[in-house]
């Protein structure tokens, strides 16, 4: 298994390496890198998979050689850790990079600046694949930051569009703030532990339910913190609606393998974040705030890509609550299941006139149908009795779960969401079609969550019922409000008749409330040097 775990590591080196090559030579040997960048692409994708179906078979059945975490140390750095949560990124991150690099040889032929293309998205999709596989808290920060790197030459693409340098230049600014918050943290918890390795970290913060140590506190704030400026939560997200100007495979690489590494990082230290409530407690609030500002912001969207940007930026909203909730396994499932479909809506986002059209040419869309008080009342009540039937069938109680009954809500005030539309077609047999879909989607849902769990297997967080997590209260009460006020909103959207404060709204919501002009305001000198 040493030799897996060598051959991963060389397969990310020659990845990386490829950001050597000198411009001039990729132009003149572009059709050859292009060719060498996705054979190995694939290949580190086949390995891969490999490593997470061997994690699958140990964390379900016990036998095979990943039955512990597997790492290599040297120097006294811990340069790889494998296990199920960096084997299921790492997965991740090579499979949509694979897809990428071969969807843009049709989608970028032809382009000047191809083998200049194909040597950063190398250098991006082999750093952010030793990030994934890092065993060390600084190697984890430095390989990030390189992938942003390689990302920046990328969004320049067309460098002489100034909505594209600018865009860059805002992003490039948003995250070297990241970093250096991420780097002081390091710093921080290196002073008081004495070690960046995760394993010996973890093992020495084992059993631990708060901190009193200042320096270790302030080092998790910062990485908080960190992690939530790079992963576009508000009021740091302005720059990822604003990336439109990029090549369209571009954007599906940046939407699901780079900027939910924030969340990753959060899920590989769980064991260190939760040493402090407060820290969680105010990843709820920036991830509730973030939910609903970017959703309210989706939908006055009228452009494709600037509506699955704003998509991006409320799942990881999402992402960063489930994170300060404690539920890590879920958040790593949500990770997952957002960065493939997300790949996918970029990468089909051609073809949506083309669908529009296809649909314009079927029935006219029957005429809205009130859906009364009890009509409502039962759909919830069906909904949540559906819901913790499917959870009782997986053994799955969501009061010892972190986060269990928050995410639960959130979850029955979707389905009730979706059961009324169909409700309102006025067409029964749909109604039945979607509730039989809600229930399959229960299904899949718990089974994908307890195959996660058992991969990720996190450290569990300090008790909800501890006195120092009493400040959750506040923000859970944000929570439901939060999402409930989102499918009040939803709702309102189907009347034909709007009140005048929704036309208000609109505008609003339309220029993204505003943050991207104020931070233009205060950094555009930045941007122009």
């Amino acid at each position: 298994m040493y030799l897996l775990a060598e051959t991963l590591i060389v397969s990310a080196g020659l990845l990386m390496a490829t950001g050597l090559i000198p411009g001039r030579w990729c132009r003149q040997i572009q059709f050859q890198l292009r060719d060498c960048v996705t054979v190995l692409a694939g290949l580190q994708t086949l390995l891969a998979l490999t490593l997470t179906l061997l994690n699958v078979v140990g964390a379900w059945w016990g036998t095979g050689p990943f039955t512990q975490p597997l790492h290599i140390e040297y120097a006294r750095v811990q340069w790889l850790l494998l296990d199920g949560t960096s084997s299921l990124m790492f997965f991740l991150v090579s499979f949509v990079g694979w897809v990428i690099c071969r969807y843009s040889v049709r989608f970028l032929d032809g382009e000047p600046e191809l083998g200049n293309y194909y040597r950063w998205t190398a250098l991006t999709i082999g750093a952010v694949s030793l990030m994934a596989l890092s065993g060390n808290l600084l190697l984890f920060i430095a390989a990030w930051a390189l992938s942003s790197l390689g990302l920046h030459h990328l969004l320049l693409f067309y460098r002489e569009r100034p909505a594209a340098r600018r865009a860059a230049w805002n992003k490039f600014i948003v995250s070297r703030t990241g970093d250096l918050c991420l780097l002081i943290a390091a710093i921080l918890i290196y002073l008081e532990c004495q070690t960046l390795n995760f394993n010996p970290l973890f093992k020495q913060l084992a059993g631990s339910g708060s901190t009193e140590s200042i320096p270790l506190m302030c080092g998790v704030w910062l990485m908080v913190i960190g992690a939530a400026i790079k992963t576009a939560q508000f009021p740091f997200h302005s720059w990822l609606p604003q990336t439109l100007e990029t090549p369209t495979p571009v954007s599906a690489l940046m939407h699901a393998g780079i900027v939910n590494a924030g969340g990753y990082l959060l899920i590989r230290t769980s064991p260190l974040v939760q040493l402090v409530p407060a820290a969680l407690a105010c990843l709820v609030l920036i991830g509730t705030l973030t939910v609903c500002i970017a959703a309210t912001s989706m939908l006055a969207q009228n452009s494709v890509k600037k509506k699955l940007a704003y998509s991006t930026v409320a799942q990881m909203g999402f992402m960063m609550l489930q994170c300060g909730l404690g539920a890590f396994s879920a958040a790593m499932l949500h990770l997952l299941a957002h960065s493939f479909y997300k790949a996918y809506a970029f990468l089909n986002s051609g073809s949506v006139l083309e669908q529009k059209r296809a649909l314009g040419r079927g029935p006219e869309p029957k005429q809205t149908v009130p859906v009364s008080t009890f009509k409502l009342l039962l759909a919830t009540g069906f909904v949540v009795l559906g819901f913790l039937a499917v959870l009782a069938l997986f053994g799955i109680n969501p009061a010892t779960k972190p986060g269990g009954m928050l995410l639960g809500l959130v979850v029955c005030l979707a389905l009730t969401g979706w059961l009324k539309q169909a409700w309102q077609t006025g067409d029964y047999l749909l109604v039945l079609r979607t509730a039989c879909a809600a229930g399959g989607v229960c299904l899949l849902y718990c089974l994908a969550f307890l195959s996660i769990d058992r991969l990720v297997m996190p450290t569990p967080v300090t008790s909800l019922a501890d006195p120092s997590l009493l400040m959750l209260g506040g923000p859970a009460v944000l929570v439901v409000l939060g999402f409930t006020s989102l499918l009040l909103l939803n709702d309102r959207l189907t009347l034909s008749r709007r009140p005048d404060w929704m036309h208000a709204l609109y505008i609003h919501a339309l220029n993204g409330f505003y943050v991207e002009a104020w931070f233009r305001q205060r950094l555009g000198h930045l941007v122009k040097q």
